[in-house]
């Protein structure tokens, strides 16, 4: 089959084998898959990572053992794990000790014409969804997170530090808590959709001092975090988001000095945010930047940095079966 993958350097593979079935796992053919800042870290060494990219995606089931749902469109969580661990046990498979995880670490990913994943992480996409925005489910899900980690009230004041493609995402889900929202970033060409959704949007250096009781960071990169730990009060909460293949001089005794909560935060819930999308309450398509075939996978790669979202189109969708 034809994969994108990263086995040092990024390239196209003609004839990649295809995965077979395993027991309690199902085979996927996805239609659209999305380029995150992730995958680009992973060109750059995060997680050592050698295989076929991808992890936000939408698709149709071929195979299955559960017949039920061969001819589904899905979308599906990233860790497939083991299910019978002690962590698993206690309800925290996202930090199961023995997953794997799709296009990141030890399985691979959906930038390719062929995808498995266990039956569990799967969920179908309702009607009213199109691809174009099931394909975000995942990095929504990132966002949702937020809300199930941190009780966040209505009158609380939030700022959101970066304006890029999981940003976006944070920004409209925190908005819908009624908080004082603002979304610091670097890039007012992309202002238009907060403003509209009514989220005040400014430079860092509009803003004078330690001011938010949340601020959550999803720059993506070292500098963007301290400016992130700026605006934090004391006793407030910073939220990292942020994965990236480099060091972080985060001054922790300023965190203990100032009693700052700090909360890492990256899967989250696929079940919410295929319900906010099916009820219109996220725009997905102002994100989408560009799109390319599969084909063009390594100039949608280099296409990628500094943008908003890039979309690959791995397969058409097939005729469903009920």
């Amino acid at each position: 089959m034809r994969a994108l993958l990263f086995d040092g350097q990024l390239q196209l593979a003609a004839d990649y084998p295809e995965p077979r079935l395993a027991p309690g796992e199902a085979l996927i053919r996805p239609h659209l898959a999305g380029i995150c800042n992730t995958d680009l870290e992973i060109t750059r060494g995060y997680m050592g990572f050698r295989g076929v990219l991808g992890h936000e995606f939408v698709g149709t089931v071929v195979a299955c053992a559960d017949a039920t749902w061969v001819g589904r469109r899905v979308v599906g969580e990233i860790n497939a794990a083991c299910l019978a661990c002690s962590t698993c046990l206690r309800g925290d498979p996202t930090h199961c000790p023995n997953r794997t995880t799709l296009g990141i670490d030890r399985r691979d990913g959906a930038m390719a014409e062929l995808v498995a994943l266990p039956i569990h992480c799967l969920h179908a996409v309702p009607d009213a969804v199109c691809d174009e925005a099931a394909v975000f489910v995942e990095p929504l899900a990132a966002a949702l997170e937020i809300l199930e980690q941190c009780h966040l009230r209505p009158g609380e004041r939030v700022a959101v530090v970066g304006d890029g493609k999981l940003g976006a995402l944070i920004v409209q889900v925190l908005r819908l808590t009624g908080c004082e929202l603002v979304l610091v970033g670097r890039h007012p060409e992309r202002w238009a959709l907060f403003r509209r959704q009514g989220v005040r949007c400014v430079r860092a250096e509009e803003l004078d001092g330690p001011q938010f009781d949340l601020v959550v960071d999803a720059t993506g990169q070292p500098a963007g975090l301290a400016t992130a730990r700026a605006l934090v009060r004391p006793r407030g909460r910073l939220v990292l988001k942020s994965t990236f293949y480099a060091p972080s001089e985060l001054n922790l005794t300023m965190l203990v000095v100032d009693e700052v909560t700090l909360v890492g935060s990256r899967c989250g819930p696929f079940a919410p945010a295929l319900r906010l999308l099916e009820r219109g309450l996220i725009e997905t398509a102002p994100l989408i930047a560009a799109h390319y075939a599969l084909d063009d996978g390594v100039a949608a790669f280099a296409a990628a940095n500094g943008t908003m979202k890039i979309l690959l189109h791995v397969s058409s969708r097939p005729e469903f079966r009920g």
